[in-house]
C-alpha cells in the first residue's frame, strides 16, 4: 500500500472521532491529529474543508478569522479541526501556508518570522479587501501564535486587528530540545532544525529576535490577547512562558477548564475544550462551558 492509500485508510478510519455536525449542511469536524497528517498526505499544501472560500461575515460574527499554523506544520495539518468548527459557527474563515515554499510537500513556517509576519500582513489585507469588513480576528498556534504579535506590533496590524488567539504560543521562546521534540511530530521535519530553519533560531529563548519583540511590553493597545495553553507543553516550557501580561490580556490553563485534559502542544488544535475556549475567546458575549472528556496527548479528541 502507498502513503496516499495508507493515509486515505487513515482519513476512514478516523470518521468515528467526528463531531456530530449541528445541521445536516454542516462541515465534519474531526477532533484528530494524525488524521490531520493523513489528509496533508492526500492533499499537500492543501486549504482544510471551510477555509478560504467566498464569504460575507455576518452582523453576528463581522470579523474574519485568519489562522496561523506554526513551525514545521502547514494549514490542512494545523487547520483541519478548526477550520470546519469556526465556520459552522458562523465564521468566514481564512488560513494560508507562510514561511517559503512546503519542504516535501509537508513541512512550511520555516522561515525568518519578521518576514513570516509580513505574509501575514498581505493575508488579512486580501481578506478585508475580499470581505469588506474593517478588522479580522487572529488565532494561531504555536509560531503561528507569537509571529503575529510582530504584525500587531511593527507593521500596522493593530489597526486591523480586534483579537489575538494563540494556542500554546512561543510568545517568551522554547529550546533546541523543544524544537526537536515537535520536529519529531512531522516526519522529515527533524533534519531541518537549526540551520535550515530560521524561525527555529528566532523561537530560542533570549534570541535577539524575541528580545526586540518583547521590548516595551508583551502586548499593544487597541487589540485583545488570549492565551490558551496545556500544563503539558514539551515545546513551550516552562508551559507559563506562553503567557503574556498586561491588561488586555486573558490568560488561560486548559487543565482548569477541563482535569481529563492531558493534551500538549501538537494536540492543541484538536481538542474540543481548546476549541470551544477560542469560540469564547472570539464572541465573549455568547461564552458557554464546555463539556470535560478526555484528551489524548499527540492525538486530541
Amino acid at each position: 500500500m502507498n502513503i496516499k492509500r495508507a493515509a486515505a485508510a487513515v482519513l476512514a478510519a478516523a470518521a468515528c472521532c467526528a463531531v456530530s455536525a449541528p445541521s445536516a449542511s454542516a462541515l465534519p469536524v474531526i477532533y484528530n491529529f494524525p488524521t490531520a497528517l493523513a489528509a496533508s498526505v492526500v492533499n499537500p499544501g492543501g486549504t482544510p474543508a471551510g477555509a478560504n472560500v467566498p464569504c460575507t461575515p455576518s452582523a453576528a460574527h463581522p470579523r474574519p478569522v485568519v489562522l496561523v499554523n506554526g513551525t514545521f506544520a502547514n494549514a490542512i495539518i494545523s487547520w483541519n479541526a478548526f477550520a470546519p468548527l469556526l465556520k459552522n459557527n458562523g465564521y468566514c474563515v481564512y488560513t494560508f501556508n507562510y514561511g517559503g515554499p512546503l519542504v516535501l510537500g509537508q513541512i512550511g513556517s520555516l522561515g525568518p518570522i519578521a518576514a513570516s509576519a509580513g505574509e501575514l500582513k498581505t493575508k488579512v489585507d486580501s481578506v478585508l479587501a475580499s470581505t469588506g469588513a474593517s478588522k479580522v480576528d487572529i488565532v494561531g498556534w504555536s509560531q503561528g501564535g507569537m509571529m503575529p504579535r510582530y504584525y500587531l506590533k511593527n507593521l500596522g496590524g493593530a489597526a486591523k486587528t480586534n483579537a489575538l488567539v494563540g494556542l500554546s504560543p512561543s510568545n517568551h521562546g522554547t529550546t533546541l530540545s523543544g524544537l526537536a521534540t515537535l520536529a519529531g511530530f512531522i516526519p522529515g521535519a527533524l533534519d531541518l532544525v537549526g540551520a535550515a530553519c530560521p524561525a527555529c533560531q528566532d523561537q530560542v529563548v533570549g534570541s535577539p529576535f524575541l528580545t526586540a519583540l518583547n521590548a516595551g511590553g508583551d502586548t499593544v493597545p487597541g487589540v485583545k490577547y488570549t492565551v490558551i495553553q496545556t500544563r503539558f507543553d514539551e515545546v513551550v516550557t516552562p508551559y507559563t512562558s506562553a503567557f503574556l501580561s498586561g491588561s488586555n490580556v486573558t490568560n488561560i490553563t486548559i487543565q482548569n477548564k477541563c482535569i481529563l485534559d492531558l493534551g500538549d502542544h501538537i494536540s492543541m488544535p484538536y481538542d474540543h475544550v481548546v476549541g470551544r475556549e477560542v469560540l469564547n475567546a472570539l464572541d465573549p458575549a455568547h461564552k458557554s462551558s464546555t463539556l470535560c472528556t478526555p484528551i489524548l496527548a499527540g492525538v486530541g479528541g
